[in-house]
């Protein structure tokens, strides 16, 4: 593991504590000679962690598109920014550049970043290991919902336990670097049944 990509907010949020989790997981990088691999703003969450690798000396790696650069909230003091056409290559490159993926608090975009690489992790798309930073327990809600899809036969317990849930950064990378992929991809069953 060279790299992790981080999820999380543009804005603060309302709790100072998940600042704090920002510098906390920037510095928990550096110290484990990883890579930020992030959105590329300068704003929120995602700012925090980026100025936090970049003060201790380590490399951050910004991906935005255009019309966010356009906006002004583009991080001009990275080690390197990509300015890509639009979200869909952002998120590609993101993927192609991180060796793990790690969501912590944000919004719909977190949100649908997470799901998006998970979801490829079920399918096979990728073997990456994908995880979330559950500060204050933000994340609880979504992981109740996760169980609640499993009992209703939406989801495997297999795929549930793909996801690597810890509120601590040392951890959580801990947990990222000793992941190994189930076997089996999200058809295997079906394949087996013909």
């Amino acid at each position: 593991m060279k790299a992790v990509c981080v999820y999380c907010g543009s804005s603060f949020g309302a709790n100072p504590l998940y600042t704090e989790a920002a510098q906390a997981f920037g510095r928990a990088l550096v110290a484990q000679d990883l890579a930020l691999v992030y959105g590329g703003g300068k704003v929120g969450l995602m700012g925090v962690i980026a100025d936090t690798v970049m003060q201790h000396g380590g490399r951050a790696i910004g991906v935005i598109p255009e019309l966010l650069v356009d906006k002004e909230v583009g991080h001009a003091g990275l080690t390197e920014l990509h300015v890509v056409p639009d979200m869909h290559h952002r998120k590609k490159m993101m993927a192609d550049l991180a060796d793990a993926f790690v969501a912590m608090p944000g919004g719909a975009g977190t949100l649908e970043e997470l799901f998006e690489v998970y979801t490829w992790a079920q399918l096979g798309y990728h073997r990456k290991p994908v995880g979330v930073l559950n500060i204050g327990g933000f994340y609880d809600p979504l992981m109740t919902m996760l169980d609640h899809t499993v009992r209703e036969g939406f989801m495997r317990e297999t795929y549930l336990q793909m996801l690597q849930v810890d509120g601590n950064a040392e951890s959580l990378l801990a947990k990222l670097a000793a992941y190994r992929a189930p076997e089996k991809d999200k058809w295997a069953d079906l394949r087996e049944k013909v």
